[in-house]
């Protein structure tokens, strides 16, 4: 994962060119830094801050650096260096090259920064990595190897939790060169968070220690501070605040339009002919990454824990699984499907919540069409009419009552508990309870869909249909994504049999980048689609220039909130350099728009190994986009989910209009290979693809509204009373 120069006149060379390291006495390194740093009481101070901190070890100085010398060193980064925008799960930043690739460079390209190279050779010099290492306790640290980057925050950027376990990495460090000038202020975010962790005991006796959803300790930026801290497997958690953008009356000459540029980088462990190295060291250190620890055994402490419920052979819900295996009656399953049609009872229990047009045959059977062609469906104005509002204000009245900041606090006075650990993920979610309670507390809309409509048997067996599928069990969830807090990173599932996964988005605002996520302009009947996976055009900024004027309170830059599946990444190069930034799934510069075209979607190995880098574009083919749905209102997607595919949740930017909302459903399936063959791409992508605005009727006609939807379900009969559509 190497950092490259991305400025063709910043580009290192990969002849045997000699070094250009300036060669400086102790007396011109410290007159690099401000007056009086090296003095003892100086170092002996800073060094008992650092033993007293908390949530971990970590410092702050203060005008490290001679003022005149960083001021030079903007000027140059500000006229002479380009700048790359790139985004993963983790992070959205702009970033230059591995400025360790100074050494490269020719003479001409070296006159025109000469304030960065001095400060890069200061920084690394003996007499400041032996200051850093006598303040951090972290023992020698590596002269030669040099890593560190420029990165650059504009508003909506971003950097999520980890703890920068990565390879050698010993201390990790920031350097701002934010405006001189123009104090940073601490409301426009870009902060530096530390998180405690909590200490917990397995079943084999091992501890492991989990990062709090909440962190402890901001330290906003400000021109020439260092912040850093001692790299610690599992403990050295931290995030940077997103940068948030200008609201309606702020103008940018207040602010400069909210750069948060820095250096930031890594002191390592000494490598080999440097005093202090220990042949080994290296590779005892990549077992503790934070990498293998997100893909690894403890995501036993994670939260939700599923709770996976079994059908039993005539559809209903068993209390847990029949075997280890979940697949206990799974002939008699599919024995079952196929003969059993749904009761008129059932019918009319799914018309109180579904849109009627999606009962008929002749849209089922298209779906199921399109389904075993595209191996995914996305389907708007899901819920009925008379439902979807209700559902609609009693999310509107949740997003008016503001929750605690804490989570504590959150958990103690709401039904919402928090997904953690966050350097997984965190949102806020219900799961269906066990027992409700008595009739004086009706359930919520939100409820009634997690315990009532998603379990049901009847359910159940229109999802089979839809999908023509053999459902055997089931994992349901209502989650809640805020606004300046929330996601998931991507994760890789794992199993050897697919696993069938809806979200039905119920997210009553709009501005989520997709044209139609706002339904409530739609027509007074309801016009269900279905479509495959045509999603909205997210987009980010490719202006390299870190102090572009834009104007952020009309700015259109993604607000995040998008669900985004993909493919596995082959290139695993994260054994061979550990030199990029932090970890994450590139995200193309258009996430959207590609269609799996079998109903296996195609496989990558190495799924979790997260590539950081830009994010160019190219095909659909190599970016790897395989599904992709923005937030928005009464839309669901199914997506049959292969092994090491992997899923994540984009983080929401504090600009979007409200909170991301959806519910999530897990189904276990039988094994989807039986019978698989690989005509699927045959006729060209979408061949089987009902257009966007076109309507699945099964006639190529209109779809009829709630009050004319007959001819329901093959086996149910028609419905007795057309008010029955729109009972609650």
């Amino acid at each position: 994962m190497k950092r490259k120069a991305e400025d063709p006149a910043v580009t290192a060379v990969t002849d045997e060119s000699p070094q250009k390291k300036r060669a400086l006495s102790e007396h011109d390194v410290k007159a690099d830094f401000r007056k009086g740093l090296f003095d003892n009481s100086t170092l002996s101070d800073y060094t008992q801050q650092y033993a007293n901190s908390e949530p971990y070890k970590h410092g702050v100085i203060q005008e490290l650096i001679n003022p005149a010398l960083l001021r030079a060193v903007r000027t140059e980064i500000r006229e002479n260096l380009s700048f790359t925008p790139k985004e993963t799960d983790i992070y959205k930043i702009h970033q230059s090259g591995d400025l360790a690739n100074l050494d490269g460079l020719d003479d001409s390209s070296l006159e025109l920064l000469p304030s960065l190279l001095e400060l890069r050779n200061a920084l690394y010099s003996t007499a400041f990595r032996e200051y850093l290492s006598t303040v951090t306790g972290s023992g020698p640290l590596s002269g030669k190897k040099t890593d560190m980057a420029i990165n650059v925050y504009n508003p909506g950027c971003h950097l999520l939790c980890h703890d920068d376990v990565i390879g050698s990495r010993r201390v990790s460090y920031i350097l701002y060169l934010t405006d001189p000038d123009r104090p940073w202020k601490p409301e426009w975010g870009g902060a530096l968070r530390l998180y405690p962790t909590h200490t917990f005991t397995g079943a084999d006796g091992k501890l492991t220690k989990i990062p709090s959803p909440d962190f402890s300790v901001s330290i906003p930026p400000a021109f020439n501070q260092l912040s850093f801290f001692a790299v610690q497997p599992g403990e050295s958690f931290h995030d940077v605040e997103e940068v948030y953008a200008r609201v309606r009356g702020e103008r940018e000459e207040d602010d400069g339009g909210r750069v948060r540029m820095a250096i930031s980088g890594w002191y390592h462990i000494p490598q080999a002919g440097e005093e202090g190295y220990e042949e080994g060291l290296e590779e005892r250190l990549a077992e503790k990454s934070s990498l293998v620890q997100l893909q690894g055994k403890a995501d036993r402490f994670d939260f939700p824990e599923p709770k996976v419920k079994y059908y039993d052979e005539n559809g209903s819900a068993d209390k847990g699984p029949q075997d280890a295996d979940g697949k206990g009656k799974q002939a008699q399953l599919r024995e079952t499907e196929e003969d059993e049609e749904p009761t008129e009872q059932e019918l009319d229990f799914l018309l109180k919540y579904l849109t009627p047009t999606y009962l008929t045959p002749d849209t089922l059977a298209e779906l199921s069409e399109l389904f075993a062609d595209e191996s995914s469906l996305r389907l708007d104005t899901f819920l009925s009419k008379k439902f979807s509002a209700r559902l609609r204000q009693y999310l509107e009245e949740q997003e008016a009552q503001p929750l605690p900041s804490s989570s504590t606090e959150i958990e103690k006075h709401s039904d919402w508990r928090v997904a953690r650990p966050p350097h997984k993920h965190r949102f806020l979610y219900q799961q269906p309870r066990d027992l409700r309670p008595g009739s004086s507390t009706p359930p919520s809309p939100l409820q009634e869909l997690t315990e009532d409509l998603l379990p049901s048997r009847a359910f159940r067996k229109w999802l089979a249909k839809a999908t023509g599928l053999t459902l055997t069990s089931y994992n349901v969830l209502a989650r809640r994504f805020r606004r300046g807090l929330d996601y998931t990173l991507a994760t890789s599932y794992e199993e050897e049999n697919s696993r069938l996964e809806i979200t039905l988005g119920i997210t009553p605002t709009s501005g989520w980048g997709d044209d139609d996520d706002d339904n409530d302009n739609e027509p007074e009947k309801g016009e269900p689609t279905a479509k495959s996976t045509d999603i909205n055009e997210t987009k980010r900024t490719d202006d390299p220039e870190p102090e572009a004027d834009t104007d952020n309170a009309t700015a259109t830059a993604t607000v995040g909130g998008y669900e985004v599946y993909m493919a596995g990444d082959d290139d695993d190069d994260s054994n061979s350099d550990d030199e990029g930034s932090d970890h994450g799934v590139t995200i193309p510069p258009n996430p959207t728009g590609t269609n799996p075209k079998k109903a296996k979607l195609p496989r990558k190995s190495d799924p979790a190994i997260y590539n950081s880098g830009g994010g160019g574009g190219g095909d659909d083919a190599d970016d790897g986009v395989l599904f992709s749905m923005p937030a928005g209102w009464n839309r669901l997607s199914v997506v049959l989910r292969d092994k090491d595919v992997l899923r994540f949740v984009k983080f929401v930017s504090g600009a979007a209009a409200g909170d991301r909302w959806d519910l999530g459903g897990e189904f276990g399936v039988l094994d989807t290979d039986e019978g698989e063959d690989d005509e699927g791409d045959e006729g060209g992508e979408g061949s089987k693809e009902v257009k966007e605005g076109q309507r699945v009727d099964g006639k190529g006609g209109s779809a009829g509204s709630e009050e004319e939807a007959g001819g329901v379900w093959e086996g149910f009969g028609e419905s007795s009373d057309s008010d029955d559509s729109d009972d609650d």
